[in-house]
Parts: C-alpha cells; sequence; structure tokens
C-alpha cells in the first residue's frame, strides 16, 4: 500500500511531507493514522531536533479527502465520534510535541490543513497561499481543530472565518497570526533553514520546556485539551448526521447549492 506521508532525515532535523500530491495531500483515516504515528515516533527520538511538516506538490492540504467525506456522511453518530477522535489525536500530537516544530506550507491549506498549520510553533508560507475554514457551507463546522485556530489567530478572527468560511490569501494569514511570515516560493527553503539555523543553537531540554511554559501560559494543557476533544468529536459527530449537516454534504458531493443557499 503507498504510503500517504514521506519521511526524510536531515542530521537532527526530520522532515515530513504530506504525500498525496494527485488529491491535493487530502486528509482520510489512512493519512491520520499514518502521521500521528510518525509524531508520536519522532517525538520519542531523542536525536530528532526539529520537525518540519510540509506537503508534496502545489498544495499543502485541501482538507478532508471526497471519499471520506463520502463514507463518514453515511456513517453513525458513533462512528462519526470515533473518526473526529482521532483526527482530534492527530492536533493533539502536534501541538503538543516535545520537539519545535515548522509548518513549511507550501501551498493553499484548507479546512483539517489550516489546523495543522496553526498546531505548529512557527509557519512560513508561500505568498501564493489561500487558506479557508468553510465547514459552515457543509452545515458543519470545524470542530476538532478550533483550540489550535483560535489559539492562533484569536477568538474575533475565529468568528469571522469560522462563520464567513471565507478565502484569505497569504498576506491576510500574517495580519491575523496563521503564519508568521510569507515569502516568494523561491525564498521558501531558505527562510526555512535560516529559522532551523537559530533553533538549533538553542538546548533541547530548555527548548522543551519553553514550549510547555508558553503552552501552559496561553491555557493550554495536554489534560485540558483532550477534555476539549471529546465535547468537539461529539458535536461534529452530531452535526455530521442532523438533517442539515446531511444536506450539506450531500449537495457537496453532489456538486449542487445546498437548500439553504
Amino acid at each position: 500500500m503507498t504510503s500517504a506521508i514521506r519521511l526524510d532525515r536531515d542530521g537532527p532535523v526530520a522532515r515530513l511531507a504530506l504525500a498525496r500530491p494527485s488529491l491535493h495531500n487530502a486528509f482520510d483515516d489512512a493519512l491520520i493514522a499514518e502521521l500521528t504515528e510518525a509524531l508520536e515516533a519522532l517525538d520519542a527520538d531523542p536525536a530528532v531536533r526539529a520537525v518540519v511538516l510540509t506537503g508534496d506538490g502545489s498544495t499543502f492540504s485541501a482538507g478532508a479527502d471526497l471519499g471520506w467525506m463520502r463514507r463518514m456522511a453515511q456513517a453513525s453518530e458513533e462512528e462519526n465520534r470515533d473518526d473526529s477522535l482521532r483526527l482530534a489525536r492527530l492536533m493533539r500530537t502536534l501541538n503538543f510535541l516535545s520537539k519545535p516544530t515548522l509548518c513549511r506550507v507550501n501551498g493553499s491549506a484548507y479546512g483539517g490543513g489550516v489546523g495543522l498549520v496553526a498546531c505548529c510553533d512557527y509557519a512560513i508560507g508561500v505568498d501564493t497561499a489561500k487558506f479557508s475554514l468553510s465547514e459552515v457551507k457543509l452545515g458543519l463546522v470545524p470542530a476538532v481543530i478550533s483550540p489550535y485556530v483560535v489559539q492562533a489567530i484569536g477568538g474575533r478572527h475565529a468568528r469571522r472565518l469560522f462563520t464567513g468560511a471565507e478565502v484569505i490569501d497569504a498576506r491576510d494569514a500574517v495580519s491575523i497570526g496563521l503564519l508568521h511570515e510569507t515569502c516568494a516560493p523561491p525564498q521558501l527553503d531558505e527562510r526555512l533553514d535560516r529559522t532551523l539555523h537559530f533553533w538549533l543553537k538553542g538546548g533541547p531540554e530548555a527548548q522543551r520546556e519553553a514550549k510547555q511554559l508558553a503552552l501552559r501560559m496561553a491555557g493550554m494543557s495536554l489534560a485540558s485539551a483532550a477534555a476539549t476533544d471529546i465535547e468537539n468529536a461529539a458535536l461534529i459527530a452530531r452535526l455530521r448526521v442532523s438533517p442539515e449537516g446531511q444536506e450539506g454534504l450531500t449537495a457537496f458531493l453532489d456538486k449542487r447549492r445546498p437548500s439553504w443557499s
């Protein structure tokens, strides 16, 4: 079976890539499982000092895979809750990883792809990238990724993007805090290497404690995130099987407007 991710090691730096470029690196259950397992292994590896997350091809991640969405639209509320908890575990693992994480945003990010960007400690994106949280167009909400997106961009910007589902560009993403910096595509790796250069000068134990300190001062802990994930997984599961959620998902898959549009 073809792997949904690719892992390369460059000395103390681990480089993880979403490796479904023909599908714009869209999420499905296999990608979620592989990426979670890889992150957990890197977290436990003392030789790894930093983790870079990127996507193969021209898109960082288009969000949910259509086939996966079709299966979940037909699944029960309990099955949807369990599915959402697996995605929540991935986001939680990335957000609380003990190593510094750098998101190399090589292209546009939608839905869960925005969640991955928000979970990383530092995010550098190409100036051609677009971003959107379009779940309400399907009668859904960005429940599982919401703690990390709100932490990254703040409540007011989250209210705007969660409810409006608009597409923003890289400059807007920097202005609200989703990206730390943006650049032309040829400069992306130069900017990334510069950040890694400074990161590798820090003491690994001090960096681990510094990251946990920042999370703690911001009011985030692994225990509180796990409790929130249970609530948010239940919310998205309920919405997916609701009449509005079913209409939104069916309309999207049938390439038509939902009844409320």
